[in-house]
């Protein structure tokens, strides 16, 4: 009996140090801890995702640089784990849900911290429209069918009220269908990535470094200007890492496990995204269809033209699960960004936004996600519109990234910040940080930058330039609001990191 209620004891001896932690932040415990370290990899896992991000990336990568652009993804990844590294220190010191708000409060001042949390939440419920509108096309595939525009955006609307309801009934039912679908997902990125790999090599590692012609055609024979494009593809497959972040607050003994976590989702989502990028490349049985445009989905193409028909229809059903498992997380991890910024009162409606339904969920940062993301569905009766949203939506969460480490880089210089964490990177911290601080400032202007090839034959000039626009758009109606109704005057401007270690 003692053996069996020990466990027990420890965790909650352990929930009561993260609460009392929580406490000294200036808040109290309102969710429920149910997360272990794995649990937390799985949010981060499942929002990252494996499978929906070599979707987003393979297509565009292999039109923009031909085959070679594989090599822009190991670039980007190395690049994201600077970020990590700086995500570990600050999330071990302060675990906290929305790291973009309540980092840069402390790192920096509540104005900053304001602005970089709008822009995170204006990011991130772009990015749950986004899921669910790409996601939406693969319910259909699985009934051989092709839904008109209305037709998309009704299962798109479904999917974000299903995940939304699951989000809802609490963390641990939240846990145990995003660990399903993640289980699932790894099993067959493994399986699939190795067996076309290992068996179906059909043009030999030489075509890995042939661009077939598409550094002439589109960027006049610059190898440079190549390369700056699809690294800016490359950088959409390595973002939702903040899922880990979001869910600190329902995470036992966060401020060891949630800087594991992340580390864990990035570099296991890293590797899967590797091997099948290569693996799909390397099996394709004709990349020239691909680059030409004659082929819109070379992944598909790869597994089944060389597993066999039979593979189609369980294809589609693993790639449907991994886009429901990451819109859970992803949903999740946006409300409670909503929620840690409401209950400081600091967002309009932030009395009904920073609620908490009976099982400890954040219901009002879930009603509020479920509505703007349904909502932004209406945008995908115009290609266009929706276009623009997915570049708004990639580009600001770069800018997000550059805000908190540019804040963490300007803490440790300044002496505000001397990290005092479970995690200290030491001298060497400084200079990953500056490190990570020119990656993402690089890649937000990298993504936000103009390019009429990434953006879809015939889209209008708005389209092309959408990151760029959008993203001042938001930057002015955050910096209006704050002018106008000051929520920074509700934060405690004197709050810091050296304050409190």
């Amino acid at each position: 009996m003692e053996i069996a209620t020990q466990p027990a004891a420890g965790v909650a001896a352990t929930d009561a140090h993260d609460a009392s932690e929580l406490h000294d932040l200036g808040y109290d415990q309102e969710l429920r801890r149910g997360l272990g370290v794995l649990g937390n990899i799985a949010m981060g896992f499942a929002t990252i995702s494996p499978v929906v991000g070599l979707y987003a990336v393979v297509l565009v990568g292999m039109l923009v640089a031909g085959p070679m652009w594989v090599w822009a993804l190991p670039v980007a990844l190395l690049g994201n784990l600077l970020l990590v590294s700086v995500y570990s220190e600050l999330s071990s010191q302060y675990p906290i849900s929305n790291g973009a708000y309540q980092w840069t409060r402390r790192l920096v001042g509540p104005k900053y911290a304001w602005l970089a949390g709008w822009l995170s939440v204006c990011a991130y419920l772009a990015a749950n429209t986004t899921i669910a509108y790409l996601a939406a096309p693969w319910f259909w595939t699985l009934f051989d069918a092709v839904p008109t525009p209305n037709e998309l955006v009704a299962t798109a609307a479904a999917f974000i009220v299903a995940a939304s309801l699951v989000n809802a009934y609490g963390i641990d039912m939240l846990r145990r269908i995003v660990a399903l679908g993640i289980a699932a997902e790894a099993v067959a990125s493994v399986l699939v990535g190795l067996v076309l790999l290992l068996f179906f090599n059909h043009d030999g590692l030489a075509v890995l470094f042939d661009d077939m012609g598409t550094v002439h055609t589109f960027f006049g024979g610059s190898s440079l200007a190549a390369l700056m494009a699809v690294l800016a593809v490359a950088g959409w497959a390595f973002i939702g890492l903040d899922a880990c972040v979001a869910t600190a607050e329902e995470t036992h003994d966060a401020a060891r496990n949630v800087p594991k976590a992340l580390w864990g989702a990035m570099l296991a989502v890293g590797a899967l995204v590797l091997l099948n990028a290569f693996a799909v490349t390397l099996a394709h049985p004709d990349l020239a269809k691909v680059v030409a445009g004659a082929d819109l989905d070379p992944v598909t193409t790869a597994v089944v033209s060389n597993f066999g028909g039979w593979a189609a229809k369980p294809f589609v059903l693993v790639v449907i699960v991994a886009f429901f498992a990451c819109g859970l997380a992803a949903q999740g991890a946006t409300a409670r960004s909503v929620y840690s910024m409401a209950r400081d009162g600091v967002l309009p409606l932030s009395s009904q936004l920073r609620k908490v339904n009976a099982r400890q969920a954040p219901i009002g940062g879930i009603v509020a996600v479920t509505a703007v993301g349904i909502a932004g569905l209406l945008l995908a009766l115009n290609s266009a519109a929706i276009g623009s949203l997915i570049a708004f939506g990639t580009a600001v969460i770069y800018l997000v990234f550059f805000l908190i480490a540019l804040a963490a880089l300007w803490g440790r210089v300044s002496g505000r910040w001397v990290p005092a964490g479970t995690v200290r990177l030491g001298r060497r911290g400084t200079i990953i940080n500056a490190a990570a601080v020119a990656w993402l400032g690089f890649e937000f202007v990298n993504i936000a930058w103009p390019r009429s090839i990434l953006a879809p034959v015939g889209a209008p000039w708005y389209q092309v330039w959408a990151g760029a626009i959008v993203t001042v758009l938001v930057i002015a109606v955050g910096a209006a609001y704050l002018l106008l109704k000051r929520p920074d005057r509700l934060l405690d401007a004197s709050t810091s990191f050296a304050d409190q270690a």
